[in-house]
């Protein structure tokens, strides 16, 4: 059976994105900028990727609307949701049609050591400096060195799992 590599990456492709589906992660979003060219992304592909030194690894479509802002600027923060903030999560992810700084609409905003748009109330907050970025097919690798976070206490994650937004069972 002849089958054109083309045709097998195809098919490849589509049962690797449903496989990964069947991967739960927890729902961030990503900020950057300040003032009006405040932007940002919902993202649930992030890791530690170091202790020491504390190191985020976070991958980003290549074609966000983020990018150019990270960039340039060279920080950012992660900041973890709660379940109650689902609707923030579909906001930065373009649901609803918003862009730039009219999303962050709906949250409580502030900075910490960086100047990072930091959501108040998120699970967890990582403000990072930009360490380094590897491009490679779709999308970036970002490697961000943490120089501080902020916890909530006694709060569980948003999640997203096969295709929706899920929360932890009780």
């Amino acid at each position: 059976m002849n089958i054109h590599p083309e045709a097998a990456d195809a098919g490849l492709s589509q049962d690797y994105r449903n496989a990964m589906r069947h991967l739960a992660g927890a729902v961030s979003i990503l900020t950057v900028g300040e003032g009006e060219s405040r932007t940002g992304l919902t993202a649930s592909s992030l890791t530690s990727f170091s202790v020491d030194p504390p190191t985020l690894l976070i991958c980003i479509n290549r074609s966000s609307s983020a990018r150019p802002e990270l960039l340039r600027g060279g920080v950012f923060a992660v900041n973890v949701l709660r379940p109650e903030q689902q609707a923030l999560a579909e906001q930065f992810a373009g649901l609803g049609g918003l862009h730039g700084a009219a999303r962050f609409t709906g949250g409580h905003w502030t900075t910490l050591a960086t100047g990072a748009p930091v959501l108040d109330d998120a699970l967890a907050s990582f403000d990072c400096r930009l360490e380094e970025v590897i491009e490679r097919h779709s999308h970036m690798i970002v490697l961000g060195r943490v120089v501080a976070t902020r916890l909530s206490e006694h709060a569980e994650p948003l999640l997203y799992w096969s295709r929706g937004f899920r929360r932890l069972a009780p």
